[in-house]
Parts: C-alpha cells; sequence; structure tokens
C-alpha cells in the first residue's frame, strides 16, 4: 500500500493477542474464539490485521492458544491480506505479559507493537509509535480517555506524558485515563518478561518497570475505542464498523445502515437498520425487522419477527412472530413462534425453544 492511507510506519513487528476463551460471549464461542467471530461480515480479527496493514506493518504475530488451529485454517500465511502471519500456540494460558514473552523468539524489529485481539480502535497506530520513537520509550501505552472510568484500571501521566502510576479500578478515579490494550515495546525491554509462567502485564510488567526506572509513555487520544467482551458490546462495535463510525479497511462494501453478504435473501417487505450484518445464506422473510444485530450465516429470521441488538448464531431459526432483544442465539438454536426473549437471554446452541413457550409479557 503507497503512502496515501496515511502516515506510515517502518521497523515495526505487529503481535496480536488472540488466545483467550471469551466466555462472556458463550455459546457463540463454544464454536470459534472471539477474533473470528463474523464482525460486520468477516472475521473481527480481519478489521484488527486491515488496520495494521494499512499503516505498513507486515510481520504479525498471533499468540493463540484456544482453538488455535482456526486461526491458522481462514487466514494462513497471511498473504492474501499482504501480510507475512506467523502463530504461536500457548499450551497453558500465560496471561497478557507472558504472553507477549511467549511470542519473543519470532521477533525481529526493535520496535514492537502489541494489540489485544478483542479491542475494537479508531487509534492513529503510527501516532502511537511516533510516541514511543519522539520519547525513545521503553514501552508506550495507548491511553483512551472515557466518560465513566470507574469500572476501568486509571493510567495517570505527567505533563510530558510519562505514566506515573497503573492504579485498579476505584470508585473515584483521579484520572478518565484507562489502559486501552495497545502497546509499543521496545524489544530488549520485552523480552525481560519472565518466561513459563503466568504474567499480568497490567498488574506486574508494567508496574515492575515503572518502579525500576523504565520510561513508560503515555499516548493519549479520546478516539474510538469499545472492548467487544460482552454480547451488547460486541453488538454494538459490528454496527459501528458497518455504519462507519468505527474505522476499517476491511468492510465488505460501503458503510451504510446494513451489510448483506452475497447469498442472503432479504425480503422487500423486511427492514433491515442499525448497522445489521445479515450473513451468506440467511433469510429474512417478510415483515421481519432486524435492528443493529448480526445474524451469522444460514440463519433464518421468519415473518413478522423483530431481532434487535442481538446475536444469531449460524443456521439458528427465529420463529414467526417472535421477539429477540439484547440475546444470544446459538448455533442451530430453534426459537419458535411468537417467543419473546428479553434482556440478556441466552440460547445454547441445538436447543429447540417450543411456539410461544418464554414470553416476558402477558399478552400471548
Amino acid at each position: 500500500m503507497s503512502s496515501s492511507q496515511g502516515p506510515q510506519v517502518s521497523r515495526v513487528d505487529a503481535v496480536v493477542l488472540v488466545g483467550g476463551k471469551g466466555t462472556r460471549l458463550r455459546p457463540l464461542t463454544l464454536s470459534a474464539p472471539k477474533p473470528m467471530l463474523p464482525t460486520a461480515g468477516v472475521p473481527f480479527l480481519t478489521h484488527l490485521l486491515s488496520r495494521i496493514r494499512a499503516v505498513g506493518i507486515t510481520h504479525v504475530v498471533l499468540g493463540t492458544s484456544y482453538k488455535a488451529e482456526v486461526f491458522s485454517e481462514y487466514f494462513g500465511d497471511g498473504s492474501r491480506l499482504g501480510l507475512e502471519l506467523e502463530y504461536v500456540v500457548e499450551e497453558e494460558p500465560l496471561d497478557t505479559g507472558g504472553g507477549i514473552r511467549n511470542v519473543g523468539d519470532r521477533l525481529r524489529e526493535d520496535d514492537v507493537m502489541v494489540f489485544n485481539g478483542d479491542i475494537l480502535s479508531g487509534v492513529d497506530l503510527a501516532g502511537v509509535v511516533g510516541t514511543h520513537r519522539d520519547n525513545n520509550a521503553d514501552v508506550t501505552l495507548h491511553l483512551v480517555k472515557v466518560p465513566d472510568p470507574r469500572a476501568f484500571g486509571c493510567v495517570p501521566t505527567d505533563a510530558e506524558g510519562r505514566v506515573t502510576a497503573f492504579l485498579e479500578k476505584t470508585d473515584n478515579p483521579p484520572t478518565d485515563q484507562i489502559n486501552a490494550g495497545c502497546y509499543v515495546f521496545r524489544r530488549e525491554t520485552l523480552m525481560t518478561i519472565p518466561t513459563g509462567r503466568r504474567v499480568s502485564v497490567e498488574r506486574e510488567t508494567f508496574p515492575g518497570l515503572l518502579a525500576s526506572g523504565h520510561r513508560l509513555q503515555g499516548h493519549v487520544d479520546t478516539s474510538y475505542w469499545l472492548d467487544l467482551g460482552t454480547p451488547g458490546a460486541f453488538v454494538q462495535g459490528s454496527a459501528d464498523l458497518v455504519r462507519g463510525i468505527a474505522p476499517s479497511a476491511a468492510l465488505p462494501g460501503a458503510p451504510g445502515e446494513a451489510v448483506i453478504i452475497d447469498g442472503a435473501t432479504v425480503d422487500p417487505s423486511a427492514v433491515v437498520r442499525g448497522g445489521s450484518t445479515i450473513g451468506a445464506g440467511c433469510v429474512v422473510e417478510a415483515g421481519a425487522v432486524v435492528d443493529g444485530s448480526v445474524l451469522f450465516d444460514g440463519s433464518v429470521i421468519r415473518s413478522g419477527a423483530t431481532v434487535s441488538s442481538s446475536l444469531v448464531g449460524a443456521r439458528a431459526v427465529v420463529g414467526t412472530g417472535t421477539v429477540l432483544r439484547d440475546v444470544v442465539i446459538g448455533d442451530d438454536a430453534v426459537v419458535g413462534a411468537h417467543c419473546e426473549l428479553l434482556n440478556g437471554a441466552r440460547v445454547w446452541p441445538g436447543i429447540h425453544l417450543p411456539d410461544t413457550s418464554v414470553r416476558f409479557s402477558t399478552d400471548a
């Protein structure tokens, strides 16, 4: 890609940590790792890899663990995306710091950009590398300002942008800056992380480096940022990608109200909106409404059903007149006609719910 793509960086390796089990997204993650779930029409990881490639980084090492083979089967050597991909499998979970150190022998460059594989972010990647090099830092952390930092660990910085502390979640945070899960390490600093055991980069590595006098720099911004760990966040992230609110170089089509993948059938009287994704082979029948939701390949939404802010697994069927709002339906599940599932309900793969068997209101 040419420099017309925006600022480019050189001599940087990328590491993407994709080893987690994604338990908060069950039952969808029973069959696929979270970064491989379809998001705006392609596996989520494709969006991240496309942004890495767009700034000129081509050598990417994936730190895998759970269902590791799914990544290599899909992405192969990375050439389809213009990347050179390598895979390192954790035999046992090593946490963030251990996972980073576990790929150390595959790294070539002096600067290493590390990503959590379930974060959707609009940060200027070249800008983070620039901050790292301009300050001659040992580690640079992307810090994002959030309206309510109480749910996160906070990372204050001084007037020069140096990190001064790592604070656990607190009801009264002294700063609105949180660790956004993207780092640039000097490779020699990365290689000081202990091997062969669990290491938390947030609780052990970074505080330890700070205490020993290393320079930890913050790259602070207010860019788009979302942790896709929960069903609600996953739906939102996919919808934001579809609508062009979150940046990606991998969207299969122009941004808009919906992405409808080739091979899907949507009745002209159906309504698909809110950044929904309709997967390949899906059927949306007459009068159905799909709003801000993700339909995995082959799922069927029967006539008059309403699917809102929900995830519908592959080949699942949602019955006539049924209402889904903020729910997760597993692969191959069948929700009968005129059911009503709301507010965090989850249906496991292959389960069949009879007609009108689950209701929240009294008008069945």
